[in-house]
């Protein structure tokens, strides 16, 4: 069982979702955009930041600094990525969710939509 510290909240999950969908390309604002164009809900950067690295702090995260650039003030961009322990939590949280569904009465988990 998982402690407390380890629970992974709706907001984690989007964050983690959308660093696994973006690969290599996965930073702070990239991350925003993604989870705004896919779910059409609007989190601030502030927020986005935090929520990387607590799941950094997690260990379900792991990050490099990209190099600097001119477009952005010659800082540069942590870019993320899952660990193995991000990945296999985000396959036990699907797993959890769909066995929990599968049990509704009459509904239809229909994924063609």
């Amino acid at each position: 069982m998982k402690s407390k510290g380890s629970h992974l909240g709706e907001f984690e999950e989007l964050i983690l979702l959308a660093v696994a969908s973006l690969l290599d390309d996965a930073y702070g604002v990239s991350v925003m955009k993604y989870i705004a164009s896919e779910t059409k809900r609007n989190a601030n950067i502030s927020a986005i930041h935090e929520g990387l690295k607590r799941l950094e702090r997690k260990g379900l995260l792991k990050s490099r600094v990209g190099g600097a650039t001119q477009m952005r003030g010659g800082r540069s961009k942590r870019f993320f990525e899952l660990t193995e322990t991000g990945k296999s939590t985000l396959e036990e949280v699907m797993n959890l969710k769909l066995q929990l569904y599968r049990k509704v009465p009459n509904f239809n988990l229909n994924w063609s939509k």
